[in-house]
């Protein structure tokens, strides 16, 4: 199935000169959100992933971090926007194309040692990504790579993140 074809494109938004890469379409299709579950499983099967938890970002990332972890038999571990967790929390702001965010963490989240997969709906910046990298270091756990369904190849982020091994469904 060729995923790309279920993806809406919108130009102009979320500001001129951008195109929004709308996953909603993707998502109310049975069969294209079985295929991009059943894929994510696939690679990172085949790229010898094996986390004992994966981190999803808000929003999008807990779509398909959850479907992950489900199928690999990992525990799942959200990242939030500020003020969205209750307990004791590490926090990192980060860069956005168009300002600046902030994601947490519970501190107890993640015990030291343990293997940590990264999953997002989008790689654009890598911001995202990177912050939620540093995250993991904060907890003392092992960052083992990076699964996204999309990956902007022009913005270059995968520059910014760390050397472990990145998965992409699709690329434009």
């Amino acid at each position: 199935m060729d995923l790309k074809t279920l993806i809406r494109d919108i130009p102009d938004f979320p500001k001129p000169g951008i195109v929004f890469r709308d996953i909603t379409t993707l998502l109310r299709q049975p069969e294209g959100l079985r295929a991009t579950a059943d894929l994510l499983r696939e690679q990172c099967q085949g790229a010898g992933f094996a986390p004992d938890y994966i981190i999803g970002m808000e929003s999008r990332g807990f779509m398909f971090a959850p479907l992950l972890a489900y199928q690999l038999g990992a525990g799942f571990i959200p990242v939030r926007k500020p003020g969205k967790l209750p307990g004791e929390i590490h926090s990192v702001e980060y860069d956005l194309e168009y300002g600046t965010d902030r994601l947490e963490i519970h501190q107890d989240a993640i015990e030291a040692g343990k293997t940590v997969l990264i999953v997002d709906d989008l790689m654009a910046t890598g911001g995202t990504a990177k912050a939620a990298a540093e995250l993991v270091g904060f907890c003392k756990a092992e960052l083992i790579g990076f699964a996204f369904v999309i990956e902007l190849v022009a913005l270059k982020g995968r520059d910014c993140l760390p050397d472990v091994p990145i998965i992409s469904l699709i690329r434009y």
